[in-house]
């Protein structure tokens, strides 16, 4: 039977010279190469022989070049055996090991790894996963029907799960990087933020604080979250000449405390 395995460490057995050269085992090349051929789907499969490895007292692999099409790199190793005293050799396995030049897959990786933002599309539905750190558990019912009446029915905590402070964190660190943030194109030309754009809904709790909702149909983040120091070309107020302030002008603050040395050399007036 065939085995296509993953590359494993290098093997450096630690064996006599007198297993290294068993004659038994070293002519029968053409025993391996037969034994081979018989797993492979062609005996074309099988390419030139390698050479040997002494695996163990008694115990040689064969190994010769795979030639199918997509294994370059591959070889066939056979590892033959014979009992003490013994002049015939055994086969004891037949693998296609891949050698160092091989082309393999990558590494697998669970799907919760693989998935990138994006990959899910319309049908798609995503496993269930009850240890995502990104959720906590929501409200759970006190017995006080006062109280469970008000969390849940009027503030909509009914819900199994509710985001965790650190998935409340890392949407705030996505968001404000992305392209809806104060360092995308768009934001560094704009002429104002839209902290004071008409047209900003302001989102509840913590997110509030640095997030809202665009609702300009001009703009091109409308119905999208922003931070509220992002901007774009459909601010409510653009081109308005910045007005007067009716307050009066701070007055000037003088340090009394501190002291400043002049060199009088310095003083040319």
């Amino acid at each position: 039977m065939v085995t296509a395995a993953a590359p494993a460490p290098a093997r450096t057995p630690r064996v006599s010279a007198r297993a290294r050269n068993d004659a038994v085992l070293l002519a029968a090349a053409d025993q391996a190469r037969e034994a081979a051929q018989e797993v492979a789907s062609s005996p074309s499969d099988v390419g030139e022989h390698l050479g040997t490895v002494a695996e163990g007292e008694r115990l040689m692999s064969h190994r010769f070049a795979a030639t199918m099409k997509g294994y370059r790199g591959w070889h066939w190793t056979v590892t033959l055996a014979r009992v003490p005293r013994g002049r015939v050799a055994t086969v004891c396995e037949v693998e296609l090991l891949p050698g160092d030049e091989a082309v393999l897959a990558p590494e697998w990786l669970p799907w919760s790894e693989r998935l990138r933002p994006g990959d899910i599309g319309p049908g798609d539905t995503l496993p269930f996963r009850a240890d995502d750190p990104r959720l906590e558990p929501g409200w759970t019912p006190t017995g006080d029907e006062e109280l469970d009446s008000v969390a849940i029915d009027e503030l909509a905590l009914a819900r199994a799960r509710v985001l965790s402070p650190q998935g409340r964190d890392e949407a705030a660190e996505r968001w404000y990087r992305g392209s809806r943030g104060p360092t995308s194109r768009g934001a560094v030309a704009s002429k104002a933020e839209c902290g004071t754009c008409a047209f900003l809904v302001p989102l509840a709790g913590p997110l509030g604080q640095l997030f809202a909702v665009c609702a300009n149909e001009w703009s091109p983040d409308d119905g999208k979250v922003v931070s509220l120091d992002h901007g774009c070309g459909a601010h409510s107020e653009t081109d308005v000449e910045p007005s007067g302030t009716d307050w009066p002008a701070d007055a000037p603050l003088i340090d009394e405390v501190s002291v400043e040395r002049i060199d009088p050399a310095d003083d040319r007036r």
